[in-house]
């Protein structure tokens, strides 16, 4: 019987299957982002118990090695990775404490669900199947290396406080995956810039004015980059330098819009002062987004801009102030830039104006570039920081991780596809343009192979979150036989 037929068996969370075991004990332990610890120290004392040879260090990622079943003892080594965090997310009526209770597990129609809040099967199924995987002394394998790694959710913290020296095998499962028969090929690597800019003010006495962009769908900067979906302090920036163009005048007061690096902005207000009448200012902003509306018909047909006016202000930016400011909003790269001509679909770089605020008279902003070739994602932040030098902005980058790049050649994907054909499956490849732990090690590790795998969970990072029972049984079986399939035949 087809597995997609096999779905609709109804599941029970079996405590007596090794993996739903292990599951139901982490989940009884508090796991939130950045704090780990206990569950941490859970993995350690369960590594001791079984005289594995277990490190944990100051992140509290843990690493746990156990030897080649007989006969593979010097088979090369295999990783399993999996974190141990999740997102901690519940609804408005729940009372749950992510800090100190333990989820509240139910089953409904073969999906395992937490009661108000997220499962953290994102990724505690992962955690739950190296756990199963350590405790198993019948399975054929070659020596294993489990990593179970940190503040994932908060931006692969933990994995970039591992150091090269420890990762002791070339082939890596990351259990971070998802849909059963499904496999990724890269992810991008990433650069937080941090600009700012100190605006030289001078005592204001024109009128003062706020422009608002609004109405647009955002949405991820990684998923959603490809979609042409307008950034609105992109917009905003260009409806005040066509201002400019026209003859208008202005000084700039504040600026805000965006809270998050990794979300296209979908709202942006500017406060300014011009000398210019209301009905000048209006007409030039109409015109300006009456352009804007024709060009993003088919994608962000929501955009709205509006102009107020606003109470007088006593400061504004001094003219080169407002002109370099708004100048480098108007010219900086942003969006979509390059895809991939290997793989069909997948945006290779791109940038994310996502933050802008003012702090008296200092302007923060914040991009977020990715790319899975570092040459790529060293070309985008040169180009910032060559207009920052010009305009006379402060750049920092606060924060860099390395991209997974397309393998054509996986040993560790042929084995896969080998196990999923004997269960009347095929394999299927995607490739992300948003973050993974598996371009930290592919970096600290060139070479590596690396797949990666897990059963059907839906509606990860939310309290709808839940979980394939049948799935997760059966995923876990095929993980079973890749480990064996991993495992060399013994020597003569």
């Amino acid at each position: 019987m087809e597995m997609r037929n096999r779905r609709a068996v109804l599941m029970e969370f079996d405590l007596s299957k090794p993996q739903c075991y292990w599951f139901k004990k982490i989940s009884e332990i508090p796991r939130g982002s950045r704090n780990e610890k206990a569950v941490s120290d859970f993995v350690v004392k369960f590594a001791e118990e079984r005289n594995l040879k277990v490190k944990q260090d100051a992140a509290w990622n843990v690493i746990v090695d156990k030897p080649g079943s007989p006969g593979h003892e010097y088979d090369p080594v295999l990783i399993l990775q999996a974190h141990m965090d999740m997102v901690c997310e519940k609804t408005s009526d729940s009372d749950h404490d992510f800090e100190k209770d333990p989820l509240d597990l139910y089953v409904e129609k073969g999906w395992l669900h937490a009661r108000g809040t997220t499962l953290g099967g994102d990724d505690g199924n992962g955690v739950a199947y190296m756990l199963a995987v350590l405790d198993d002394d019948t399975l054929v394998h070659p020596p294993l290396e489990c990593m179970f790694t940190t503040a994932e959710e908060i931006g692969l913290v933990g994995a970039q406080k591992l150091v090269p020296e420890d990762l002791h095998g070339d082939r890596l499962i990351s259990l971070d995956g998802g849909g059963e028969h499904v496999t990724g090929l890269s992810s991008s690597g990433a650069a937080t810039i941090h600009m700012s800019y100190e605006m030289k003010m001078e005592p204001a006495s024109d009128p003062a004015y706020e422009l608002y962009v609004y109405g647009l769908k955002g949405g991820h900067s990684a998923a959603m980059i490809d979609r042409e979906r307008a950034n609105a302090l992109k917009l905003a920036a260009r409806i005040l330098e066509e201002a400019e163009g026209r003859g208008i005048s202005l000084h700039l007061v504040s600026l805000d819009g965006g809270r998050k690096d990794n979300a296209i902005t979908r709202e942006s207000r500017i406060l300014f002062t011009s000398s210019a009448s209301y009905a000048e200012l209006e007409s030039s902003v109409k015109q300006s987004a009456a352009g804007i509306h024709e060009e993003l018909q088919y994608s962000d047909e929501g955009f709205a801009a509006e102009l107020k006016q606003k109470d007088p202000v006593s400061e504004q930016a001094d003219g080169d102030s407002s002109a370099e400011l708004l100048d480098f909003l108007y010219l900086i790269p942003d969006g979509f830039q390059h895809k991939s001509m290997a793989i069909p679909g997948l945006t290779l770089t791109s940038l994310n104006l996502g933050i802008l605020y003012t702090d008296g008279n200092k302007a923060e902003m914040q991009i977020l570039a990715r790319s899975a070739i570092d040459s790529a994602l060293d070309h985008m932040i040169g180009q910032v920081k060559k207009l920052s030098q010009y305009m006379g902005v402060q750049v920092q980058i606060l924060g860099r991780y390395k991209g997974w790049n397309y393998k054509e050649d996986s040993d560790l994907r042929k084995k896969f596809a080998m196990v999923l054909e004997k269960h009347g499956e095929k394999l299927e490849c995607h490739a992300s343009h948003g973050g993974l732990e598996c371009g930290i090690f592919s970096g600290m590790r060139p070479g590596i192979d690396i797949i990666t795998f897990g059963p059907i969970c839906l509606d990860v990072h939310s309290p709808e979150e839940r979980l394939d029972l049948a799935s997760f049984d059966r995923s876990y079986e095929m993980l079973r036989e890749m480990i064996t399939a991993c495992a060399e035949q013994e020597s003569n």
